[in-house]
């Protein structure tokens, strides 16, 4: 995969999350409260949220209400769930949660599947705890 592509990928990702969170958090969701989530301007996320609908991930309504179809939300989910298991393995390993938060974003996009399910499994076999595992 090309590093340009990759980037894009994670992007995506983060964007998905991001809605997916917000709608648990919030209800509904408008590219406004996604900007302010992630301190981007809103002209960025009004092109992120094109690029998601082309996509099919969201769909957005006449009122500018965001709603994840099916696809978008299982990938929204699979990547909120790299993300809160490995953020709670690194704090229960003794990293910082700010360190921790961060450093799980970056690895979330980068494990393979293979490395995240047998990651997993270890902590699952370590009676480690998470709200997803």
């Amino acid at each position: 995969m090309s590093y340009i592509k990759h980037r894009a990928d994670e992007s995506l990702e983060d964007y998905l999350e991001t809605i997916l969170m917000l709608q648990k958090s919030k209800g509904q969701v408008r590219s406004i409260d996604i900007a302010n989530e992630m301190n981007f301007t809103k002209p960025s996320v009004s092109v992120a949220m094109k690029n998601l609908r082309e996509k099919e991930y969201i769909t957005m309504d006449s009122t500018g209400y965001i709603t994840l179809t099916e696809a978008g939300r299982q990938r929204a989910e699979n990547v909120l769930e790299r993300h809160t298991i490995l953020s709670d393995w690194l704090i229960s390993i003794g990293v910082n949660k700010e360190t921790a938060l961060a450093d799980a974003c970056k690895v979330e996009h980068d494990l393979s599947e293979e490395s995240f399910e047998a990651i997993k499994q270890a902590l699952r076999s370590s009676n480690f705890s998470s709200d997803n595992s």
